[in-house]
Parts: C-alpha cells; sequence; structure tokens
C-alpha cells in the first residue's frame, strides 16, 4: 500500500546527498551505534546477567534482534529516498507522524547528548591533574556540576558545564553544516579509526593493571542458571535494542543516502558485528579497570560496578587517582567519550535536519543553521544549570524506554502488519544485496520483534505507574518525563497535518525517479563494460508495486 502524491507543475529537480562510498556509509553508521551506552552500560548489564553466560542471549538477540531491524531500517530509507518522515509519508501518508515522532525523539536525546560530552571534555582536562581529589562523587555532585536539592527548573547556570557545552554546539554546526560528505562522513571516517586507537591502547594499560584477572574473572566467568530467567534475556535484547541506534530514524536517514546499488544486508552485518565487538572490547577494559580498583581498595569487584555516569565520571576518577599512569588512562578514557559521544550526536542530529530539508526544501547550511541553533538554545538552557542532571537523567529515561522503543514497536507493527509490507521489504533487500534474507526474516520482524517491542515498553510503562522513577517528584515527571514523552507524539501528529512545501523533497523530479527507478544489484556491472557473470538489474516495474 502506498500513496500517490501529485507533483506540482514545475517540481523542483533535485538529487539527494550521498555518501562518498559504502565504508563512508560503514563508519557512519557504526560511529551512530558506538556510543556512550557500549562504554558505560554494556559491560555492567553483562555482569549483571550472567557474566560469560550473558553471551548466549547476546548474539542470540543480535541475530534475531538487532541486525533484522538494521535491515528493516535500511530498506525504508534506501527504498523511499528520505528521511524518516518523508521515507514513511512515501510508504503511506498515513505513517508521516511515526517518522515526526523519531525526529522529536532525536531532539530530546540530542539536547541532552550534548552535555554529557561537555562533561567528557572538562573531565578530560581533569585528568591531568585530578581534580577531583580524594572524593570524585563530592567533587562531581558539589564542585562541578553544583547539583541543586530541589530538581524544579533553575536558572543558576554552571560555567563549568555552559561554555564546554557551547564549545560541542559550536563544533557540530561547523561539522553538519558542511553535508553528507565533507562533515557527517569525513568526521565518522577520521573519529572511529580514532576512537578504536585510543580505547585499544587504554584496554592494553588497562590489562597491565594488577588485579584485572580478577575484574575479568568477575565479568566472564558464567552463571548458567541466569539463562533460565526471562529478564537476562530482555536485558540481552534491549541492551542490543539501545546500542544499534535503530527504531528512531538514523539508520533510515543514514540508509537514504546511499546510491542504488548498496550492499545492505553486507553493510548491515559489518555495523552489527563490529558494534558488538567493540561492547566486548568495553568490557574487558572496564572489568579489567574495576578488578584494580577492587584489589587496591580490598573490596570485592562486585562492591565497585557499577553504569552509567557513576561509572564514567565517580568510579573512573576514582581509579585514576590510584593507578599507575593515571593521568593517560583518564585522558584516554574520557576522550574516547568525547569522540564516541560526537560521532552519535552528529547522527542523531542528521535525522531532525534531514527532516526539516525535505518537509521545507531549505539548503543543507539554512536547516544546520536552524536547528543547531535552536537545540543549542534549549540544551544550555536546560543542562547548564544546577537542575540539569534530574532533568538529564529523567528525560534519558522516558526517551529511550517510552520514545525509540515504542515508535520502533509502531513502526514495526505499521509496515509489516496494517500495510502488510514485510515481505516486499524482503524482496528490495534481496534485489540489491549479497546476503539474502527469506521467511525467517518476515518472521522475526513481523512476529518476534513486536512481541519482545511490547514487553518492553509496556513493562517499563507499568513498572514507572507503579513506582515512579528515581524518586523525582510527580511534578517533575509530569513535565520533564510523562509531559515531554507524550507531548512528543502529540506534536508529530500535528507536524504530519502541516502540508509540504512545493519546494520540499517530497515533489523533487530527480528524487521521484531514483525511487521508481530500476534496482541495481550491489555487484552489477556498471554500464559501458562487458559483464562477466554479474546479476542482472531488477526492473522497476517488477518492483514498484511492492512497498
Amino acid at each position: 500500500m502506498s500513496s500517490t502524491v501529485s507533483a506540482p507543475a514545475t517540481a523542483p529537480k533535485r538529487t539527494r546527498e550521498e555518501f562518498t562510498g559504502r565504508w563512508a556509509f560503514i563508519l557512519a553508521a557504526i560511529g551512530s551505534a558506538v556510543g556512550l551506552g557500549n562504554i558505560w552500560r554494556f559491560p555492567y548489564v553483562a555482569y549483571e546477567n550472567g557474566g560469560g553466560a550473558f553471551v548466549i542471549p547476546y548474539l542470540i538477540a543480535l541475530l534475531t534482534a538487532g541486525i533484522p531491524l538494521l535491515f528493516f531500517d535500511y530498506a525504508i530509507g534506501h527504498r523511499f529516498r528520505g528521511s524518516a518522515p518523508l521515507a514513511f509519508r512515501r510508504l503511506s501518508r498515513w505513517t508521516e507522524a511515526v517518522g515526526w515522532w523519531q525526529v522529536l525523539i532525536c531532539v530530546v536525546i540530542g539536547i541532552y547528548y550534548a552535555a554529557i560530552i561537555g562533561w567528557a571534555i572538562m573531565y578530560t582536562w581533569f585528568s591531568v591533574d585530578q581534580r577531583w581529589g580524594e572524593d570524585p562523587e563530592t567533587f562531581l555532585m558539589g564542585d562541578y556540576l553544583r547539583v541543586a536539592d530541589d530538581p524544579s527548573p533553575s536558572f543558576d547556570f554552571v560555567s563549568g558545564v555552559f561554555w564546554p557545552m557551547l564549545a560541542v554546539w559550536v563544533i557540530t554546526l561547523l561539522i553538519m553544516g558542511f553535508g553528507v560528505r565533507r562533515g557527517v562522513a569525513l568526521a565518522s571516517m577520521v573519529g572511529i579509526p580514532l576512537l578504536i586507537v585510543m580505547f585499544l591502547i587504554l584496554v592494553g594499560i588497562a590489562l597491565t593493571l594488577p588485579g584485572a584477572a580478577q575484574g575479568l574473572d568477575a565479568l566472564f566467568t558464567p552463571n548458567w542458571a541466569a539463562l533460565a530467567d526471562p529478564g537476562v534475556w530482555i536485558a540481552a535484547y534491549g541492551q542490543i535494542f539501545f546500542s544499534l541506534s535503530v527504531g528512531f530514524g538514523i539508520m533510515i536517514t543514514y540508509a537514504s543516502y546511499l546510491n542504488r546499488r548498496t550492499n545492505l544486508t553486507g553493510s548491515g552485518l559489518v555495523v552489527g558485528f563490529s558494534n558488538s565487538g567493540f561492547e566486548i572490547l568495553a568490557g574487558i577494559g572496564v572489568f579489567s579497570a574495576l578488578g584494580f580498583m577492587a584489589q587496591a581498595s580490598g573490596v570485592s569487584v562486585s562492591e565497585v560496578a557499577g553504569s552509567g555516569i557513576g561509572l564514567a565520571f565517580i568510579a573512573f576518577p576514582t581509579l585514576i587517582s590510584q593507578a599507575p599512569l593515571g593521568a593517560l588512562i583518564g585522558v584516554l578514557f574520557f576522550g574516547s567519550l568525547v569522540v564516541a559521544g560526537f560521532t552519535s550526536l552528529i547522527s542523531i542530529l542528521e535525522v531532525v535536519i534531514s527532516a526539516v530539508k525535505d518537509k521545507l526544501g531549505w539548503g543543507r547550511w539554512t536547516a544546520t543553521i536552524v536547528v543547531i541553533g535552536l537545540s543549542g538554545v534549549v540544551s544550555l538552557a536546560l543542562f547548564s544549570t544546577t537542575t540539569g542532571l534530574q532533568m538529564l537523567d529523567t528525560m534519558d529515561a522516558f526517551a529511550n524506554n517510552f520514545g525509540i522503543v515504542g515508535a520502533a514497536l509502531l513502526s514495526v507493527l505499521l509496515v509489516t502488519g496494517a500495510l502488510g509490507s514485510a515481505r516486499r521489504i524482503t524482496a528490495h533487500l534481496n534485489a540489491v544485496s549479497s546476503f539474502k534474507v527469506g521467511r525467517g526474516y518476515v518472521l522475526l520482524i513481523g512476529v518476534l520483534m513486536p512481541i519482545v517491542l511490547a514487553y518492553i515498553w509496556l513493562s517499563w510503562i507499568m513498572k514507572v505507574i507503579a513506582e515512579g522513577y528515581e524518586g523525582y517528584p510527580g511534578d517533575f515527571l509530569g513535565v520533564f518525563g510523562w509531559g515531554i514523552a507524550l507531548g512528543s507524539v502529540a506534536l508529530a501528529v500535528l507536524l504530519s497535518l502541516i502540508p509540504w512545501s512545493r519546494k520540499s523533497n517530497l515533489y523533487a523530479e530527480d528524487l521521484d525517479s531514483e525511487i521508481h527507478g530500476d534496482l541495481i544489484p550491489h555487484n552489477a556491472v556498471p554500464e559501458g563494460t562487458v559483464p562477466t557473470g554479474a546479476l542482472p538489474v531488477v526492473p522497476a516495474a517488477a518492483t514498484r508495486k511492492e512497498l
């Protein structure tokens, strides 16, 4: 089922931006997937859910959920050559709101993600002289963030947070203004190799620390009984889902920048396994360091293990103060957070910029300045204050657990259920890719995914309704939790009702010809050369009715 759009008499002629090649796309996709959660979330999730035994549900979740959802997003973006709202609009006029929901989720995540990058920038500098002293927790909460006891919005700005955040937004503006090839792709092509080198050095140093073996033993010793716990399997699916940047527009947008002759499934396999490989590497590095910290403190690893902000900005500074080469470890660790944060932030904001460009027909610099400018102002107003941490914590929880999971669930249900397009997505993937998918894939995205996503989504909602979140007052959660979460859904519907500009990409003739043109297998012989067994071009007539 698809909608038919009548183009204006003078439809704009426009071609969509493209990555310079497949590997530019792969590095950009890896840059989006490899973010802060890989470094500070996965190690603790694995440790808490069976240790070495967690690898089994983790790999099963990767193969049955993570990679299939990557393929799903790739197919939608590549087939319809647009941002999330444009791609869903071309799929059906009634699904455009799903794309706008994904865009608004990215707006929320982007404005607080910049704050964490700003903290990491400052802590990279603090690592040189271990400015946090003997009590990193007091330094973080009191001296640096100056966290207020009352979570109500504050206009008491913290200069040590404001200025690095401003720098983050300025750098992001400059990178993204140069477009997909010279901005987004180039940043990832430089950032990802740099991140890998920095983290390999960090892991190498961590493995030499006294007590590293104790930490690795705690992480990898399998607790086979944990596999009988359904919560362990849900944790595995949740970790895969949250770490791959699927379900909220990023991979749809990136795939729309691929040329028609691209190996989609092969690229998805590379991205999926690269992301998981980095998570395991992060686990080795983090738990080697925690093993040293436990031995130095004379306690068990379980007493020092943690995740999230506590791990990064409290536990690691404690370790840095105790370890030989502590300053170097600190610079490498927090520098890695900065690089991983930037490559992820760029991908998040590209979803928003691409949607604005498509809807209004604006140029790259105009859309970038407006989106980054407005996002930066809101970000600085909220998160450079003494209540920024509480708002960040709440918005992060609701954006991920309500927003991303809910949007992914709705998109899968609509595409595979209401629109019945699961087999058609499969046909598109197989038309251009090396690794073919079949009926099993249709069952995964049409049956397993809705069940898993619905369980994760509903169980979190019921828990928050029953217990609240982190003890925050109801009125605070009503504004920065439920208010933003439900407000995003309502605003997405309103945005979908606004008519598309006659200059928008919805009416672009060149893009329309790309969408309805022939599908070219990734290994097809270029025109003008002598074929040597390459796959034939798939005629447009055979696929036009499929999506």
